[in-house]
């Protein structure tokens, strides 16, 4: 970023940290022992739709582009109530959930999606229904951290649970310190 950009308030687009996302399967281990949470088997990543530099425009584009097996997982690509896209798999292991997601950041950065990546989330279930309540493994993108998003209705969450996962898993994760960052997710198109 040169004197010009500074001058006309240009500034230099982050570039997305992945490898904090490989500290996942560890911290599930941490989740299942400490609060039966398990994997639900789906992640997302959250994007922006739009045009851009890339000549990738549509659905079918980015997901030919990621090329996934089939045979291993499902993925498919949805948009959500405020218009931002979904990249949802669907697969029972946690450790090709996150190759997964990892794999498609980093083949959309390629491809100059990267300004668009917005967020990576990770579902986690009760072992033992009911449980505590599901919850939500958030990955701002951007900031390389996570933080535990836990639904419990339309617009209600439990606070107290977010904090409870953080508190187990804040040695295994680099989590979000920043509590204003930790945003409601309404409507997850992953379980």
């Amino acid at each position: 970023m040169g004197l010009r950009d500074t001058i006309f308030g240009r500034t230099k687009q982050v570039a997305p940290k992945l490898d904090n996302l490989f500290a996942l399967p560890s911290a599930a281990l941490t989740l299942e022992t400490e609060l039966d949470l398990v994997p639900s088997g789906q992640a997302g990543l959250c994007f922006k739709s739009g045009s851009g530099e890339s000549t990738i425009t549509t659905d079918d584009d980015i997901v030919q582009l990621l090329n996934f097996d089939e045979a291993t997982s499902k993925v498919s690509i949805t948009t959500d109530d405020l218009g931002f896209k979904w990249l949802v798999v669907t697969d029972p292991d946690l450790d090709g959930l996150v190759t997964r997601i990892h794999s498609a950041n980093t083949s959309m950065v390629e491809h100059g999606l990267g300004p668009r990546l917005l967020c990576a989330v990770f579902g986690f279930v009760p072992k033992t229904p009911p449980g505590e309540g599901s919850v939500r493994l958030v990955y701002l993108l951007k900031q390389g951290t996570f933080y535990p998003f836990a639904p419990t209705g339309p617009s209600q969450r439990d606070n107290e649970l977010e904090l409870r996962v953080r508190s187990f898993i804040g040695d295994d994760l680099p989590m979000e310190k920043d509590l204003s960052r930790w945003m409601a997710l309404w409507n997850l198109p992953v379980s």
